[in-house]
């Protein structure tokens, strides 16, 4: 059953342009802080009006999605959009308090092809040799803001209001945006019956400091991976 998954991944990469890692699904760390401005309380992750996710229907602006289209996922392959909200961040900009700025995600900071404006609280997942150390996992979910200061990730004062878009699938997924950013979507907990049908997760939730922990070990590890520059191999003779 796995090497049929395996297959399928393979023949989607050269349709997205996307490299995928032949292992099984698994329990990963996510963090969730809870920090929104405005009226989005209700929810816990989304993507700006615009940005592109791999869909059946190609390379999508998520907001030209519909209820019932697939979206790639990560662990599970093509799995189908059962619902989808819409909410308007930074109503108060641009004078939007500093702890909700929204985190910029440059150009391959993440594997993206285009800059990505993310929640603070928004869950990316990063693989690390750190991670793998730490988790027994190379991939691990951490909070944009968690990643502030690594790879040129920053906050930005928002200029104007942005429509959200939230897209829920029957399990927590992690889909691919913007080229090859992997954003996680939890689950729907909109209710108390969906709560309590929930079950077990399948992304573990990681600790803040757990999470500073590893941010610290990345930057290490893309230190390591710099060329030394021509001085320092010189003083090195």
């Amino acid at each position: 059953m796995h090497h049929k998954r395996g297959c399928t991944l393979r023949g989607m990469e050269t349709m997205f342009g996307i490299g995928f890692k032949s292992k099984p699904p698994a329990h990963r760390a996510v963090e969730m802080s809870g920090a929104y401005d405005g009226g989005i309380a209700t929810l816990s992750h989304g993507l700006m009006v615009g940005t592109r996710v791999a869909s059946n229907l190609g390379w999508r602006a998520i907001d030209a999605l519909a209820v019932g289209d697939k979206v790639l996922t990560f662990d599970h392959g093509m799995q189908e959009i059962t619902e989808i909200r819409r909410a308007h961040v930074w109503l108060d900009a641009p004078g939007t308090s500093e702890t909700f700025w929204p985190v910029i995600i440059p150009v391959d900071a993440l594997g993206n092809r285009e800059e990505l404006v993310l929640l603070p609280d928004q869950g990316v997942m990063v693989e690390s040799d750190a991670a793998q150390d730490m988790h027994g996992d190379p991939f691990a979910i951490l909070t944009a803001h968690s990643l502030v200061g690594l790879r040129g990730i920053r906050r930005r004062q928002p200029l104007q209001r942005v429509e959200l878009i939230a897209v829920y699938f029957a399990d927590e997924e992690v889909i691919y945006a913007e080229g090859g950013a992997l954003i996680h979507c939890p689950r729907d907990m909109s209710t108390l019956d969906k709560f309590l049908e929930a079950g077990t997760a399948s992304y573990s939730v990681l600790s803040g400091e757990q999470a500073e922990e590893l941010v610290d070990m990345m930057y290490f590890e893309d230190q390591m991976m710099v060329p030394a520059t021509a001085a320092d191999q010189f003083s090195a003779i």
